[in-house]
């Protein structure tokens, strides 16, 4: 079975699929490498959240530096798109590439992520800059949807059983102006 590679955005979003890899005996870990979370604060809480879950299930998890002047630079002239807009793909293209990065020289087979896990966020956009992220590094991006397959019912259960901390924006300074709240008041 081959070693992948998660990138997780934050636990409300992953603690589903850890609990399934996990449970499945999925030989796999845990990267949280998320420059784009504003502020320090913030950043901070969704790590230890991250951690937590992965401690739940005895998941192997590593973070990043926080790298947010590398981020702001990757997503310069975009400040003002909308959601969804180039200003996502170019944040989701500098985070798995160095996912994809971290993977290959440690070792995995695969990497994949959760950041197209809210319905707030466009799949294919996400699939799109992980590919393109797997071809520049020489490594296998996994465009398997998190959200199917009772996926999005276990992250909800396990978001209430581990009572995460759960965010009202992506992690973006831009996301948080144009926040959307779903009808369960979380928003991503």
């Amino acid at each position: 079975m081959p070693k992948m590679l998660l990138l997780s955005c934050c636990a409300p979003c992953s603690c589903g699929v850890i609990k399934k890899l996990s449970q499945e005996g999925r030989d796999f870990a845990v990267l949280f490498y998320n420059p784009n979370i504003a502020p320090q604060e913030e950043y901070q809480k969704r790590l230890e959240e991250n951690k937590r879950a992965c401690d739940t299930y005895k998941v192997q998890f590593y973070d990043l530096e926080y790298e947010p002047d590398l981020w702001a630079e990757a997503i310069k002239g975009c400040e003002n798109d909308a959601e969804r807009g180039e200003r996502c793909f170019r944040c989701f293209l500098m985070r798995l590439r160095r996912a994809a990065a971290f993977a290959k020289q440690n070792g995995f087979d695969t990497f994949s992520s959760v950041l197209g896990v809210s319905r707030h966020k466009d799949m294919d956009q996400v699939n799109k800059a992980g590919l393109m992220a797997g071809e520049l590094e020489g490594i296998t991006y996994d465009t398997f949807n998190w959200r199917k397959g009772g996926l999005e019912e276990l992250r909800r259960a396990v978001n209430k059983e581990l009572a995460l901390y759960n965010q009202a924006y992506c992690g973006c300074p831009y996301s948080k102006r144009n926040k959307v709240v779903g009808p369960d008041k979380s928003s991503l």
